[in-house]
């Protein structure tokens, strides 16, 4: 989050709109504000509700705040990577709060600690943060700079003394949208964030472009010469909200229609309809209206435990997955069901989800999912982990639907995926294809394994 909101409560305001940002990351969560050049910070480890309270909100005063709420990827979980991080520079307070991986932040590190330059944390974003300090010019130009030395994803609000940046890799992999608040103006992940503060959407932050918010208005520039689009599709198929818009189409609207193309490619001789909720309901409902099944309810969430796929160990998304669904035994008994689920990725849940389906009834649990299979980790800010880790990345559909245990198993084409998202290209299918948007022969050279390579600053 990043807010500008004169005569207003900034901190207050972002606190609220990072409730509906929490989806995007449980493992800590932090505030920063400039009143008149003078910075306050929160930050603290778990849930937004757990970090903030009244006490600690009140002393968020200014006009100017940025947020964040952070699952671990980049320097790994822990309080000392939460974000956003923040420094005194001779300009006033600088904060910077990050959305995404740099591909070559090791060879950044490295960079900076050869120049004498002390870092605190195993964060890229701490990279960032010193590497905007040690350019030149207004921060406008020193944004620029940094522009043409990270490579990556990175979606940024960045809080100065009298100003909010955001800016957006030019790639486009990570989502950052503006909006208008009154007499100022909000830049979020997703456009979700909006209704929580009565903002108005205005449009999404274009790739290499940088907005600046301050008393004069809105600035937009472009800071780098965009690239493909490679706007992440799983921001789509799982991690943004239902309710947020991305590209012009609502993402409930975009998974329905994946659903559809899913059950067009391959449909299931059953009774009944099920999704895993809850980023799964809307691909069942749109598979449903394909089929013209019934759509019901087989599994109820727990509305008190996390998204599994980013807790930040797998020991917690395997006992996470047993506290999280309870199943309906009377909607499931002696029936065929279908469980649509937006997508497979280590194959910790779906096991366990059929077993569950059979112990309650069900006669036949056939698995069907939106998204193509799982194959190769994500460098650009989802954590995929590796490929070894990655069910598809190592045993074909037939294994997979042995181990999870299913009558049948479908993944979705990359083919059909598209025409669901009514584009040709402009995405990037790397975690389904293995084909990187990156050129650079330094990423090719760093055989870059999420966590395990970039967490190094004392080598660990």
């Amino acid at each position: 989050m990043g807010i500008y909101a004169p005569g207003k409560d900034a901190g207050r305001l972002t606190f609220f709109a990072l409730h509906t940002l929490q989806h995007r990351g449980q493992d800590a969560a932090g505030i920063a504000t400039s009143d008149n050049g003078v910075a306050h910070i929160h930050k603290g480890q778990g849930l937004v509700s757990a970090v903030f309270n009244e006490d600690n909100v009140s002393t968020l005063k200014g006009d100017l705040a940025i947020g964040h709420t952070r699952y671990s990827t980049t320097g790994g979980p822990g309080l000392r990577n939460a974000q956003p991080q923040i420094i005194e520079t001779l300009g006033g307070p600088l904060g910077l709060a990050h959305n995404g991986n740099l591909v070559n932040a090791n060879i950044l590190r490295r960079q900076l600690l050869e120049r004498g330059i002390g870092l605190q944390t195993s964060s890229d974003t701490e990279v960032m943060v010193h590497l905007l300090t040690q350019a030149s010019g207004d921060w406008m130009n020193r944004i620029k700079s940094l522009m043409t030395q990270a490579e990556g994803a990175f979606a940024l609000t960045i809080l100065t003394r009298d100003a909010i940046y955001g800016v957006r890799d030019p790639w486009g992999f990570r989502p950052l949208v503006i909006g208008k608040l009154d007499d100022g103006y909000v830049l979020a992940s997703e456009t979700c964030a909006f209704s929580a503060i009565g903002a108005e959407f205005v449009r999404e932050l274009e790739p290499g472009e940088i907005a600046r918010i301050d008393d004069s208005g809105l600035h937009v520039e472009q800071g780098a010469v965009p690239k493909q689009r490679a706007f992440c599709t799983f921001e789509q198929i799982y991690f943004s909200r239902p309710d947020s818009i991305h590209d012009g189409n609502l993402v409930h609207s975009t998974r329905q229609r994946l659903g559809r193309e899913l059950a067009r490619e391959h449909p299931a001789d059953a009774d009944i309809v099920v999704p895993v909720p809850d980023s799964g309901t809307p691909h069942a409902v749109g598979f449903a209206q394909e089929t013209g099944l019934p759509y019901t309810e087989g599994l109820i969430k727990n509305r008190y435990v996390g998204r599994t796929f980013i807790e930040p160990t797998q020991k917690l998304r395997e006992s996470g997955v047993q506290m999280k669904f309870n199943p309906l035994g009377d909607n499931l008994r002696g029936k065929r069901v279908v469980m649509v689920d937006d997508s497979i990725v280590r194959g910790t849940t779906s096991g366990p989800l059929v077993q569950m389906l059979r112990n309650a009834g069900a006669a036949e649990v056939h698995v069907r999912v939106a998204c193509p299979a799982i194959t190769d980790p994500c460098y650009m800010g989802v954590d995929m982990a590796s490929s070894d880790e990655l069910i598809a990345g190592h045993k074909t559909v037939e294994e997979i639907r042995q181990h999870i245990g299913a009558d049948s198993l479908a993944f979705l084409s990359i083919e059909a995926m598209m025409r669901g998202l009514e584009a040709e290209d402009g995405y990037c299918n790397a975690c389904f294809t293995g084909d990187y948007p990156f050129e650079s022969e330094r990423f090719v050279q760093l055989e870059l394994r999420p966590k395990e390579q970039f967490a190094n600053v004392w080598g660990d």
